[in-house]
């Protein structure tokens, strides 16, 4: 993590002051905040500013990717997020699974504005929503299963500038994607293991045997009878994540000479296979209680 860290912190600060404005100057144009988070990890998948930068919008939450999630789990989390005053739903914008009721959840979170524009003669005045989320939680995704394949721009109107994005989506409501880049809490090392976890950081980066290693961790607290099954391992309570991790390379025959494990292939393949949820569906992070 420690290149990563340097890495990171450099460019951080000015980024996020420059997209934290340009979100502040759109936020007058739009009537409410969509916000897409990794259903795995949904707090180590949010901009830490997000709520402050967009105070005083309705706000939806969309827990995206949650056919790879512990259902359960993201159950607790949309009724931790209704708690907090913010709509949420489970969806997979992929495959569209959860999205068809969401202009419908607009329309239900903005009835009050619909209602306001209906009494000043603006019957069907388009509903504006700003999409936000960080990189790869599935943004792009989204805005192109809402906006179906043509991406239906709406025009640029006097004084919105030329990098907004409008796109029309039915139901009477128009998606601006977010006006700039949003960054996790990169300088929380947890957040930094989690995003890697998934796959969201470049593996390049980080040595992928400390990964496997931290990632054992999390899923032998979380999950261990799903290692212990996925790798046909005896009782794994007393042993050390990295015998964890040696016991895997084992067991999948990945032998160098000598007889010894070779870690850095079990680590390649324990990541992969958690990604390609062989593991089954896993969330790595719990609502606060």
């Amino acid at each position: 993590m420690g290149d990563f860290q340097k890495q990171t912190v450099q460019w951080f600060p000015g980024h996020m002051a420059k997209t934290r404005r340009l979100i502040k100057e759109s936020l007058s144009r739009v009537d409410c905040v969509t916000e897409i988070l990794d259903a795995r990890i949904p707090l180590s998948s949010r901009n830490p500013e997000i709520g402050e930068i967009t105070a005083g919008k309705p706000r939806i939450i969309l827990l995206n990717k949650c056919d790879m999630a512990d259902e359960k789990v993201t159950a607790q989390w949309i009724k931790y997020f209704r708690s907090t005053g913010a709509e949420a739903i489970a969806v997979d914008c992929r495959s569209g699974r959860g999205l068809n009721g969401y202009t419908q959840l607009v329309r239900k979170v903005l009835a009050d504005k619909i209602q306001q524009n209906n009494d000043r003669g603006m019957v069907g005045k388009a509903l504006r929503v700003m999409v936000v989320g960080i990189p790869n939680t599935g943004k792009s995704s989204f805005i192109n299963k809402m906006a179906g394949r043509v991406r239906a721009k709406v025009a640029d109107r006097p004084g919105v500038t030329t990098s907004n994005q409008w796109f029309f989506i039915g139901n009477g409501i128009e998606l601006l994607d977010t006006p700039g880049v949003l960054w996790p809490k990169f300088d929380d090392p947890i957040v930094g293991d989690r995003l890697a976890f998934i796959g969201s950081v470049k593996d390049a980066v980080l040595d992928v045997e400390t990964m496997a290693v931290r990632l054992i961790d999390v899923l032998r607290e979380g999950y261990p009878e799903r290692l212990a099954e996925r790798y046909k391992l005896d009782d794994i309570t007393d042993m050390q994540s990295w015998e964890i991790l040696e016991a895997i390379g084992r067991k999948r025959g990945m032998l160098i000479s000598g007889g010894e494990v070779n870690t850095e292939r079990a680590s390649v393949m324990l990541l992969d296979e958690y990604r390609g949820g062989k593991l089954g569906k896993i969330t790595m992070e719990f609502p606060p209680t």
